[in-house]
């Protein structure tokens, strides 16, 4: 046995200090939506003060009063649609940018989480293959005392190189300074060294290539926040009037219905004419030929395709880990209504389909909530972002940027499940009732509508 021998005892000690090289590790690296309704207008007067006829006369009135100022406002909503059509081709242009700026940043964040998976696995492996070679110090120290015997002094660097270490027992090998009962330990050590030194190398060349990634989203999301800043510019600019309009109407139309409503107990046959109308146009089959045309004009203002028609195609609002799904156990009794995806901090969150921005702002325990009217009796409800960049009444394209995530979870759904990670809650919604999201997602990226 060497060991007891000077170089021995020498190379005992040098195989101690690479202990320190060996043991130093690389650097550190729900419950369903409840939105009260408004208050309902102020009760008329009791149809029993007054005769049938008058009653039913003076309500009359009131109607085509509010139909009448319904008509002015429409007029005044239609002269501003044709100034915003106006302008449609520089709207067409700033979609196209804002979609192809999302879907930039969609990539980058997609190359991100590879990058990251595969360093965690590279330092997963080299944190074993370090776990091997601690295991093997006394045969580091017989190739060390072995060198020293035949006249080679290992350099000093081997106490902190892999690469080194590895040269040492390839010339000792070489040097014949090996005793053949050590072979095989010492080959077990070389192929150590050898996978050390290589996943070493692919670490800093995958860290290369994520701050390179990091850079270009850093770049390409300060460029979206500029295009989202115009947009919300010129919707302010355009829209001004018409959102004052819009809101005039919604208010209008509601006391209107409630009129109807009481016009109703009369003639209890014009609202269900009026349904069936409805649903008879919102039933009609859209012509794929004009579907197709319109889910390549980015500056529409309605959407493409009918949402019941458009399974299978619609993209993830965001790059993230399924923790929750639609159907399964909430923890509190019930089963969950909606799909909940962990998140990187900062994530952007893109409009899932094509939709009127119906709300956007804080709402109970959901924190920021946006609501999308899809058309067709459908709604999607995005829930958990910290920051929302569009506004009531906006129409917004599939793809189109819509929110951010924040540093953590946001929602108290969110914050239940016990991630630190940013969540974001997904439902949709057909006549009020939440149903599964599953079937309308793409399976991959070939598939996915885009704006």
């Amino acid at each position: 046995m060497i060991s007891g021998s000077p170089g021995g005892r020498c190379g005992w000690l040098v195989a101690g200090a690479l202990g320190v090289f060996l043991l130093a590790g690389p650097g550190q690296a729900q419950q369903p939506l409840q939105i009260t309704p408004p208050p309902a207008a102020a009760a008329a007067p009791s149809a029993t003060a007054v005769a049938p006829e008058a009653a039913k006369g003076a309500r009359q009135e009131e109607l085509d009063k509010v139909q009448a100022e319904q008509r002015k406002n429409a007029e005044i909503a239609a002269r501003l649609k044709a100034e915003l059509d106006a302008i449609g081709e520089d709207r067409r242009k700033l979609n196209a940018l804002l979609i192809g700026s999302a879907a930039n940043v969609r990539a980058v964040e997609d190359r991100i989480a590879a990058a990251e998976t595969r360093l965690a696995a590279l330092q997963a492996n080299e944190n074993t293959v370090r776990r091997s070679l601690n295991s093997r110090r006394a045969v580091i120290g017989e190739v060390l005392a072995a060198l020293q015997r035949v006249g080679r002094t290992p350099p000093p660097a081997l106490m902190v190189s892999p690469e080194d270490a590895l040269q040492s027992v390839r010339t000792a090998i070489l040097l014949g300074a090996v005793l053949p009962d050590m072979k095989v330990e010492v080959d077990t050590l070389l192929a150590d060294l050898a996978e050390l030194v290589k996943v070493r190398n692919e670490i800093a060349a995958e860290r290369d290539v994520l701050g390179r990634d990091l850079a270009a989203l850093s770049q390409e999301r300060t460029r979206m926040t500029g295009l989202v800043a115009e947009r919300q510019r010129k919707q302010s600019e355009t829209e001004k009037a018409l959102d004052g309009e819009r809101a005039r109407a919604v208010q209008l139309a509601r006391q209107a219905d409630n009129l109807k409503d009481l016009i109703g107990r009369l003639e209890q046959d014009i609202a269900a004419s009026a349904r069936a109308a409805a649903a008879a146009r919102a039933d009609r089959p859209a012509d794929p030929k004009n579907s197709l045309a319109a889910l390549q004009d980015p500056g529409r203002l309605s959407p493409a395709i009918a949402f019941a028609a458009a399974k299978k195609t619609l993209p993830l609002p965001l790059n993230g880990i399924r923790i929750r799904d639609f159907g399964v156990p909430d923890g509190l009794g019930g089963t969950e209504k909606g799909l909940s995806l962990a998140s990187r901090a900062g994530a952007q969150v893109t409009a899932p389909c094509d939709g009127w921005v119906v709300y956007a702002g804080p709402f109970r325990s959901y924190g920021q909530l946006l609501i999308l009217n899809a058309g067709g009796g459908y709604h999607v409800l995005l829930a958990g972002m910290e920051r929302i960049s569009v506004d009531i009444g906006q129409f917004v394209l599939t793809g189109e940027p819509v929110a951010i995530m924040g540093g953590g979870p946001q929602s108290a759904a969110a914050v239940a499940t016990g991630s630190s990670q940013p969540i974001l809650y997904i439902e949709f919604r057909k006549d009020g009732v939440p149903v599964d999201p599953g079937p309308w997602w793409a399976a991959n990226d070939s598939e996915k509508v885009r704006g």
